[in-house]
């Protein structure tokens, strides 16, 4: 996919996770105007003469469609009910970017792969790359990382060779700064396996991982690095993000997210949160 600037991107791919149905909203709004009795949904009826069960809970998680609730979200606008039903979403292959415009939705469970604990690959190729490699070693070794939202190769070659020269510069300013970068078991490996940037390479890879090891390394990478996260929306929350992220004047990238979540989003919980066209 190509945006409008002529730099090629991926997309990223949404998988809906759980969803706790809509039926204990309908419970909650019946709750509130004592009215279970009006319901359509015979098990939310019930409920005015018996607590319910385990079967019960079963069925009412299983409501498909409530008037009262269409009512609520598109006649009376009683959004605050909306927040009885949850959704949780995995996504992977969105970017840093994405991820900060993400973060201007207030209500949200949020949980992100973690740069302090995974970039050891990175730097695992850089210290190869100083003691047998080079720089297009390093290069090569970091783009089967797949670790950008871009897709063009030519591109992606210009952002890894910035890490390489920012990781270069600090290991230049750090006195040992193999203490920071790899493991203390891995750093005999250094010295075993010097000019093999291969095998020190893959000796790195399958020593013990430096603990915290994106702590000291944060500033290499852009906003362009690729993340994957689960989120969790209640769905009046999930209706303010879809309303402004799949709106033309949101950022494309969190559009396509935003478009690929409500892909997703079963049509029970659309028909309360997006507007029907006519």
């Amino acid at each position: 996919m190509e945006d409008m600037y002529g730099i090629k991107y991926t997309k990223p791919e949404v998988v809906l996770l759980q969803d706790t149905g809509i039926g204990v909203a309908e419970a909650a709004a019946r709750t509130c105007y004592d009215s279970f009795t009006n319901s359509e949904n015979d098990v939310i009826k019930n409920i005015e003469h018996e607590m319910p069960d385990a079967s019960m809970c079963d069925a009412i998680n299983a409501i498909d469609d409530s008037e009262l609730l269409d009512d609520l979200a598109w006649t009376y606008f009683h959004h605050s009910i909306l927040e009885h039903a949850n959704l949780s979403f995995l996504v992977r292959g969105t970017s840093r970017g994405v991820l900060q415009e993400h973060a201007r939705h207030r209500i949200q469970a949020i949980s992100v792969r973690s740069t302090r604990y995974t970039m050891s690959g990175i730097i695992n190729a850089f210290v190869a790359s100083k003691h047998g490699g080079d720089k297009e070693f390093f290069i090569k070794t970091v783009l089967d990382f797949d670790m950008f939202v871009t897709s063009d190769e030519a591109y992606n070659r210009l952002e890894i060779g910035a890490i390489y020269d920012k990781l270069d510069f600090q290991s230049n300013r750090v006195e040992d700064f193999h203490s920071i970068a790899v493991a203390k078991s891995s750093i005999p490996f250094i010295e075993q396996f010097q000019g093999d940037a291969e095998a020190l390479y893959a000796a790195l890879q399958a020593g013990k991982k430096k603990r915290n090891v994106g702590d000291a390394f944060k500033h290499i990478i852009s906003d362009n690095v690729k993340v994957d996260m689960v989120v969790t929306f209640n769905l009046r929350s999930l209706k303010n993000y879809l309303t402004l992220r799949d709106s033309g004047a949101a950022y494309f990238q969190i559009r396509w997210l935003a478009q690929e979540m409500m892909r997703v989003t079963p049509k029970k919980y659309l028909d309360l949160i997006i507007k029907k066209k006519d």
